[in-house]
This record gives structure tokens, sequence and C-alpha cells, in this order.
């Protein structure tokens, strides 16, 4: 039965506790990235919320000139009425979005608020 290289048993260990350090050092680092991740898909989400509300509404009123014949009236109430859903859409998800936020916030709070002097009043 062959022996084992001690210098390779030696290394090897060497190596696991360097790949254990590593690890734990990503592991540490996944909570930041996590939430900056979160909060860019969130901004994504809302600006194709935006767009996409004004192609919709530009594509049903592309359609309602083409099959009906009001040639420029439909695009343009189609683009108003996409235009006012979408940013309808987004302000009501970006008030939920801030409303978690707060939410998270008041549970972690770090003591923020104004580092400003107060004013005195006359």
């Amino acid at each position: 039965m062959p022996k084992a290289d001690e210098p390779n048993d030696k290394a090897l260990d060497s190596l696991d506790a360097r790949l254990a350090a590593f690890e734990a050092r990503k592991a540490a680092e996944a909570p930041k990235r996590a939430e900056h991740e979160k909060s860019s898909q969130d901004g994504y989400r809302l600006l194709a919320d935006l767009i996409g509300g004004v192609l919709a509404g530009l594509g049903l009123g592309w359609a309602l000139d083409h099959y009906v014949g009001t040639e420029p009236w439909g695009m343009v109430g189609g683009l108003l009425i996409g235009m006012g859903f979408s940013i309808y859409l987004v302000v009501r998800k970006a008030t939920k979005l801030s409303a978690q936020a707060s939410a998270d916030q008041v549970d972690g709070d770090t003591g923020g608020g104004s580092t400003a002097p107060k004013q005195k009043r006359d």
C-alpha cells in the first residue's frame, strides 16, 4: 500500500484553509451586494413599466388607426392613455418600494437625521 506524501497533505490543508477564508469573506459581502442588486432591479423594473406602458399605448393607437381609419388621432390618444397609465403604475410601485425601504430602515435605524444645528426663532 503506498504511503501518503506528507508535503502534499500539508498543501491540501493549506488550500482548504485559504478556501474557507475566501468563502467566509464572500459570505460577509453577500448582503451588501444583494441589497445593491435589488435596488438596481427595482429601478430597471420601474423603467420597463414606464417604457412598456407608452409603447403599449402607441401600439393600441396604431391598431385603432389602421383598422378604423382615424389616422393620427388613435396614436395620439393611445400615447396619452399609455403614458398616463404607465405613470400611474410607476408612482404606485415607487410608493410601495419607498414604504418597504422606510420599514426596513426603521428596523435597522442607524440614528440618521439632520446634523444641522437648530435655528433660534425670535
